[in-house]
Formats: structure tokens, sequence, C-alpha cells
């Protein structure tokens, strides 16, 4: 989209917003080309524009195409999978005799299989005109350009007294964690509970429960009901994002300020460069891509990053030199410090990376500015 061009509401249709966090121009974090591939790589503008008409913070223009590539599920996320189904069949939710129509995404494996394991069975979508008791979106919204059409497409795949479920990073996370990096080409939708439940009212729905998780900084699941009821707690999570700020502007340009944590990150890197220390990362994920290009980082500065997922390795972080490894690769390189791009897999990765420690060397979180992990004494 042209910087002069005007941009609609992904939900609401309206022309009145404004941008409040702008990246530049970056590559599309899934194109993650061959290690040997020639730079530079293609860029596209990343922008986040926020809807004043709905408050829907949004993706403001995409890149030409974006094609995710597959990454192994982390434990976190799947225990987090089992945690939701776990919350959903206290509520009555999950059981026997009961259909479901999920919405997923790449962000983890689908809950399905888990939910057929409750003896639920699963049915295509309101597409083939077979509703369901139990809709299912696991960060399935994030990846739809059309929001207006996918909320409706979900809400008719309700079945009468059915009841949608969302898990999503709420925009009320991305603002209070200052977590700018989770903008990123292919995602459209930055939902806040205010604005969804406004969204959904005009559906016919509403948010009738709200459970908040600290996996990814704050990651919440919804139950949404045609007649919803919201308990006081579910009102609190409400209230307490919009008090934050989420339908602010002027709040949410605190984003463009926390991204010039990227150059204190530059700057760790090059003092350590200066003391002698290699550094590597870890986790060639979505969100590492614009930290990485925001810092303008290159294998001078960051040696490798190691990744779990087979289909990665072997190429590049997209935009810069940076190698992507196995985790076996990573560890033989033995690395003084390794940078944790997903603050929220430390423990697992602490222990299936074990060699990293083993070898003398440190992990580093961003929390934000870089902090440097001590060894236990069991390590």
């Amino acid at each position: 989209m042209p910087d002069d061009a005007v941009m609609h509401c992904r939900s609401c249709g309206s022309a009145d917003g404004e941008v409040v966090l702008d990246l530049g121009r970056q590559p599309s974090w899934d194109r993650m080309p061959w290690a040997d591939a020639p730079l530079p790589d293609p860029e596209f503008d990343l922008q986040m524009w926020f809807c004043r008409s709905c408050s829907l913070a949004q993706l403001r223009c995409d890149a030409e195409s974006v094609d995710e590539l597959f990454a192994v599920e982390p434990r976190a996320v799947a225990e987090q999978s089992d945690r939701s189904i776990a919350r959903l069949e206290v509520e009555g939710l999950v059981g026997p005799r009961r259909t479901v129509v999920e919405f997923g995404s790449p962000h983890g494996e689908s809950w399905l299989p888990r939910l057929a394991a409750h003896g639920m069975t699963p049915v295509p979508s309101a597409v083939s005109g077979r509703p369901a008791d139990l809709v299912v979106d696991f960060y399935g919204l994030l990846h739809e350009p059309d929001q207006e059409a996918a909320l409706r497409l979900r809400a008719a795949s309700l079945a009468p007294g059915g009841t949608l479920v969302v898990q999503m990073l709420s925009l009320g996370t991305v603002l209070a964690e200052r977590q700018w990096y989770d903008l990123r080409h292919g995602h459209y939708a930055y939902w806040s509970l205010p604005a969804l439940d406004e969204a959904l009212h005009r559906m016919g729905l509403g948010v009738h429960r709200a459970w908040w998780y600290p996996m990814s900084g704050g990651t919440v699941l919804l139950t949404v009901r045609r007649d919803p009821e919201p308990d006081a707690a579910t009102v609190g999570l409400i209230d307490a994002e919009r008090a934050a700020g989420v339908t602010d502007p002027a709040a949410l340009a605190g984003l463009q300020r926390a991204a010039s944590g990227a150059r204190e990150l530059r700057e760790w890197l090059i003092g350590e460069r200066a003391a002698g220390r290699t550094v590597a990362g870890y986790g060639a994920a979505s969100r590492s891509v614009p930290l990485v290009c925001r810092a303008g980082l290159d294998s001078g500065l960051l040696r490798m990053i190691g990744d779990a997922s087979p289909t990665k390795q072997g190429r590049r972080m997209p935009g810069t030199d940076i190698p992507v490894v196995s985790p076996d690769e990573l560890v033989a390189a033995r690395p003084d410090r390794v940078l944790l791009f997903l603050t929220e897999l430390v423990d697992e990765v602490r222990d299936t990376v074990s060699g990293v420690e083993s070898a003398g060397g440190q992990w580093v979180l961003l929390d934000p500015a870089p902090r440097v992990l001590e060894l236990s004494a069991a390590r």
C-alpha cells in the first residue's frame, strides 16, 4: 500500500485512523532464504494502524505474499493447550456427543485430536452448512485479512446454544509488555478485549468468560456466546485493558518508543564482541525477525541462531546473513552467550539444549535489556 493510500479498517471499514507503530521497511519474516542466497531480500513497509472507530490495531499493509514455514510446537505451547482444554472441560463445554469446528493457525498443533479424545466429533466449518456446539479459534483471527468476514464465519459456525472459544495474544499484553516485535507481516489484527467484545456484539455475540495465562507475556482464553453473562473477573480483565490504554492511540504510540530497545540490543552485542565473547541466538521465530532487522544485526554480531525446526535449518534470517542451524550445531559452536528470543521457553530450552551450559555458555534473556542468566549449581 503506498504511503498516501487510504487505509480502511479490516473490521468496521472506517478510514478514520492513524499509524501508531512504524518499523520501517522490512523483509517478510516467513521468507527465510537458504543460507547461500544472495542479499538483499525484498522489503515492505511494516506498520501498525489503529482504527479510531472500533479500536482495532492492525497491519496497515502486507508483504506481497506470506507462506509460513512449519515450526516445531514448543512444550510451553502444548502445555497451554492442555490447560485451556482443561478449563473448557470444567466449564462443561468439552465432552462426548458434542461437535467441534476449529479455525487453527501455524502457531501450535491442532486441538482436534485432544478434543476427539474427550469424545467430541470434528465437523467441517459453516461453509458446509454444519454448525457445531464448540467453535475453536486457536490464534486463527490473527491471520485473516478480512476481520469482519472472519468473525461472521465463526458466528455462522455456531449451532444454537453453541460457544465460540478464542485463544489469542491480546493487544493489552503487547502494550503492557511493550512487545512491539509482535507486529509482523501476515499478522493482520491485534485485538484488545474491549475492541473484540464490541465487534462481537455487532454479530449478536459477546465475551462470556475470559482467563489470563502468563505464556508469551499474557495469553487470553475467551468463551463467546449469544447470551453472554460475563462474571466480575471477566469484566475486570476487559476494564483493565481499557484503563491501560488499548483504545487510546496516544498510549499505543508508546510501542514506538519501546522499539528503541533494538538499538540497546545492538549496543550490547557490540560490547560483547569488543570483550572477545561470541554470541549466538536461539529461536528463529516470527517475532525474532522484526527485532533482528530493526537492530540491524548480522553474523558479525550474532554468529548464528539455533532452531529445532528442520524446515528452518540451513536457511538464514530474512534481511541478514545470520544462519539458522540445528541445536546440535549451536552447541558444537560453543558460544559464550546465547540470546533466547522466546523468553517463555527458557526452562524448556535449558533442558533440551543443555549442552550450551555444559560447555560453559550462558543464556541471555531480553528483559527488556539483555540479562545474562547465571549457571545454577546443578548445571
